[in-house]
């Protein structure tokens, strides 16, 4: 009785491969790739996004470029040697105060910008994805994947380059965001 229920979930379990594999051989499965950093790269929304992050990542820069250079002039003014002693402990104590907001200061500005980064990247991941799924419909592909990069790890090691969408994404992405 065993054997014989366990050749019968083998039989159906064959069958069933075999009807799938009739129905997927009249429907042949499309899937493309894409490379999602090319696109927010190559399309003009995705280049606006991220020259706001650059001006906003050198706006403060440029604070904390000026905060190094006071305390540097700080630090050579406590070097200076016709300073009385109580003169230069005044100065030291400025300079530490300094110092910690500078910290502060560069611990925040790190943060802030990690913080809109991760925003960007999340709102433009959304929107690339949009694009890609109407490029998909359109051509009738199952499916899109992204290749990756360098940067990141590499999802697809090989692909044929016709299964390559990324220009048809960047156009349907710029078409979407202008």
């Amino acid at each position: 009785m065993r054997r014989s229920g366990i050749a019968l979930i083998m039989t159906v379990g064959a069958c069933w491969l075999a009807l799938l594999s009739c129905a997927f051989a009249a429907n042949p499965l499309r899937v493309a790739v894409m490379d999602q950093q090319v696109v927010i790269e190559k399309s003009k929304a995705g280049k606006r996004a991220l020259e706001e992050l650059k001006a906003y990542s050198v706006t403060r820069q440029k604070i904390i470029t000026a905060d190094d250079q006071e305390l540097k002039g700080l630090d050579q003014a406590i070097r200076d040697s016709t300073l009385s002693e109580a003169d230069k402990q005044e100065k030291q104590e400025k300079f530490q105060a300094k110092m910690e907001a500078y910290q502060r200061r560069l611990a925040d500005f790190n943060r802030e910008i990690q913080q809109k980064q991760q925003e960007t990247v999340a709102e433009y991941s959304k929107k690339v994805r949009e694009a890609a799924e109407a490029v998909a419909q359109k051509e009738g592909y199952v499916a899109v994947i992204d290749k990756g990069n360098d940067a990141v790890i590499k999802i697809v090691i090989y692909h044929q380059s016709a299964l390559d969408v990324t220009d048809q994404v960047v156009k349907e992405f710029d078409r979407r965001n202008k």
